[in-house]
């Protein structure tokens, strides 16, 4: 019944058609309720049943245990840091859910407004880009974060950080990073203190001696003040859980392990990229353990790979198809050095806890510098195996 409506109303959306300059709004619909029966006309291209929105739909699906158990996580912190303790898993569901919809409905009316508008000016279709960075710029931002910022970031990060490139598919850096990198350079109070962390600290309502803190800002505080400890006042098992303050959708390891084996089982997502950003990092905290000059460098090396936003930038970030290497040598590189930065950058930097945005932001820049020398490498090879047979 669906598919007639649509067949009937099509015409005039259509060239000459009564609504025609809503032809890529009625076109975006259309397309991410049923797959186009659009075919090439010409050149060679891959023939697939799975198509650009169909892709991004897997991503969002990908994305809902950390967002999940990240709106429960909401809840939890919030009745922790006014003396609840541990309520209820629904009732502290129900309280993150109503903190982080707003949140998700700003990124996405603000984000798929602009898309929307470009679309309709340019007279393309609707890129579907946004379907993925819609969820991931709320899953990267502290509970907290006032909504008028989020829609700024959002804004920021469409126009300047995809749309003047080309839009989707054209971009340089991750849009979702955009955001939160525009968030953290602009309103950085917001994004990079205590209290932002947990819902309700801004209000007043948190008790004397409880520390709304990361880990990874417990662990640079200690650093600043020349403690001989870490002075984390959480564990490891709270750390693969996820029930500790942190942005919405990084606190759980184990969540955000969840959507990388649905990314890696439908082959959304290159293993190459997860698995080097993890051994990247797992090797630069060895090596830091090997320095010793301080804690942060005596921490264990599989800590960074709990902490912070690591887990989720691997799996979430540095495999972003558009931003990242395209060859498979250049994937191994990329990822090895987005996983060494993180960790470089926290340890050296206690100032600046967290690294894995500014190390997927980088090596983005260095994506298309990485694959072309690894192509060039290549051609080497091939032209001295040429000569080699004359």
């Amino acid at each position: 019944m669906l598919r007639k409506y649509l067949d009937k109303i099509k015409p005039q959306f259509e060239k000459g058609g009564r609504f025609s300059k809503l032809h890529s709004t009625f076109d975006a619909f259309e397309t991410f309720l049923y797959v186009p029966n659009t075919v090439t006309k010409s050149g060679s291209h891959i023939r697939d049943a799975i198509e650009l929105k169909r892709t991004m739909s897997v991503v969002v699906i990908a994305l809902l245990p950390a967002l999940l158990f990240g709106m429960y996580n909401v809840g939890l912190q919030h009745f922790r840091a006014i003396g609840l303790g541990d309520k209820a898993v629904m009732e502290c569901f129900e309280f993150g859910f109503l903190k982080v919809l707003p949140i998700i409905v700003v990124s996405y009316v603000v984000g798929l407004g602009i898309e929307f508008l470009f679309a309709q000016i340019r007279g393309h279709e609707v890129n579907e880009g946004f379907l993925v960075s819609g969820m991931l710029i709320p899953l990267v931002m502290p509970v907290d974060a006032p909504l008028w910022m989020v829609g700024v970031s959002t804004a920021f990060a469409v126009i300047i950080g995809k749309e003047v490139f080309g839009g989707t598919g054209m971009n340089v850096f991750n849009p979702a990073l955009i955001a939160r990198a525009f968030m953290f350079f602009a309103y950085t109070p917001y994004i990079s203190g205590d209290k932002v962390w947990i819902a309700g600290m801004s209000e007043g309502y948190t008790l004397d001696g409880y520390s709304g803190a990361t880990p990874l800002t417990e662990i640079a505080g200690s650093m600043a003040e020349k403690s001989s400890s870490l002075g984390v006042t959480s564990t490891v098992h709270d750390w693969l859980i996820g029930t500790i303050p942190g942005s919405i959708g990084e606190t759980s390891f184990i969540a955000i392990m969840i959507g990388a084996l649905i990314l890696l089982f439908t082959g959304i997502a290159s293993w190459r990229i997860m698995l080097s950003v993890f051994a990247g990092g797992y090797l630069m905290g060895l090596l830091f353990n090997a320095i010793g000059l301080n804690p942060y460098m005596d921490m264990p090396a599989y800590y960074h790979l709990l902490l912070g936003g690591f887990a989720f930038g691997a799996v979430f970030m540095a495999t972003d198809p558009v931003t990242g290497s395209q060859t498979n040598t250049g994937k191994f590189i990329y990822g090895l050095m987005i996983g060494a930065f993180a960790v470089l950058i926290r340890v050296v930097n206690p100032g600046y806890p967290e690294g894995m945005m500014l190390s997927i932001l980088f090596m983005n820049a260095m994506a298309p510098l990485i694959d072309h020398y690894v192509v060039a490498a290549n051609i080497r090879r091939r032209n001295r195996r040429i000569n080699a047979t004359k």
